[in-house]
């Protein structure tokens, strides 16, 4: 296990620099000049030339490209600006701030929203899949059969708004989206992210219910869980201890998928609850063309789902003693 995670890990470290630099070189083609941008309408091509020069844009994409890298792994020195340790993802000129200080700023509100979240997608969803593969043909089958038949067609800038409405404003169950750091109140943190968890949880429960329903029926019809029955072990035993396992594999390489997703979809997510975190952060960047900012946001996220990919595949070992990692 230890040797396939190194592996696993050392190939991840390779795949999230090639990530980063094509989308160096992507958003660095660009025919719009950040420096320019910066400067402003009247600028003067002296102070154009200085600014350019500070933010390091005066030197071959290729030279630009290993400062940057040089600054992830051991710091980098920006003139005009100081010194920025490592890990440096750049000097934002747009807000005038360190991206990497800026991005772990913003990162809790992106990571509770994702995380939790995938929490309640997983318990509704896989709950609602093993009782309907428990109670096959009955109307609770049909029932959480179709109530994710609709949830799947659902979109979160729907959803988010009218359950906002509905639990908010009119019922008044729950308070209005907010994000409040876990370390200064616990539960303000929990009840002010509920309802995005809850929207999210509609749009995304039904892969894993009908996923988790479709492999526990498989199950059922195994020789090893068909022996286990003829061997007398109750039906309670045999679902958890052997169908349950076996069915989750799947389950978790969707999980490993959609988890990507939300990270990935924080933009839509974050803006429809007027969350600041990543999304919120994204969208300036792209409004006032920061490229540092951008990148650094970019290459963490890719970071963060390669990493995701690895724990998916080590997790295949822990559920199933069958899958061996060689």
């Amino acid at each position: 296990m230890i040797r396939f995670l190194l592996r696993r890990l050392v190939s991840a470290a390779g795949i999230v620099m090639v990530v980063a630099a094509t989308v160096f070189l992507l958003f660095y083609a660009l025919p719009r000049d950040p420096a320019r941008a910066f400067c402003g309408k009247l600028c003067l091509p002296e102070n154009l030339k200085l600014l350019r020069h500070e933010m390091g844009m005066d030197l071959p994409i290729w030279q630009q490209f290993l400062a940057w890298a040089q600054g992830v792994v051991a710091g980098r020195d920006f003139p005009g600006v100081g010194r920025c340790e490592a890990p440096c993802f750049g000097y934002s000129f747009a807000k005038g701030e360190w991206v990497t200080e800026t991005v772990l700023d913003r990162l809790p509100v992106t990571v509770s929203l994702s995380l939790g979240g995938a929490a309640v997608i997983l318990t509704v969803g896989i709950g609602a899949g093993m009782l309907a593969a428990a109670k096959r043909g009955t109307w609770i089958d049909s029932l959480a059969t179709s109530l994710s038949n609709i949830g799947g067609g659902m979109q979160i800038f729907f959803v988010g708004p009218l359950m906002v409405f509905v639990l908010s404003d009119t019922l008044g169950l729950l308070p209005r989206p907010r994000y409040t750091e876990f370390g200064d109140n616990p539960a303000k943190w929990f009840v002010g992210l509920l309802i995005p968890w809850i929207a999210l949880s509609v749009i995304f429960y039904s892969n894993y219910t009908r996923l988790t329903r479709s492999m526990l029926l498989e199950q059922f019809n195994e020789d090893y869980v068909r022996t286990a029955r003829a061997k007398g072990m109750s039906r309670r035993t045999t679902f958890f201890r052997f169908a349950w396992r076996g069915a989750m594999i799947p389950v978790v390489t969707q999980f490993g998928i959609d988890l990507g997703v939300l990270l990935g979809g924080a933009i839509v997510t974050e803006l429809t609850f007027g969350l600041h975190g990543l999304g919120e952060l994204v969208t300036q960047a792209f409004t006032n063309t920061d490229l540092p900012m951008l990148l650094g946001i970019t290459v963490l996220s890719a970071g963060a789902i390669v990493l995701i990919n690895v724990v998916v595949d080590a997790l295949y070992a822990v559920i199933d003693p069958r899958v061996r990692l060689s």
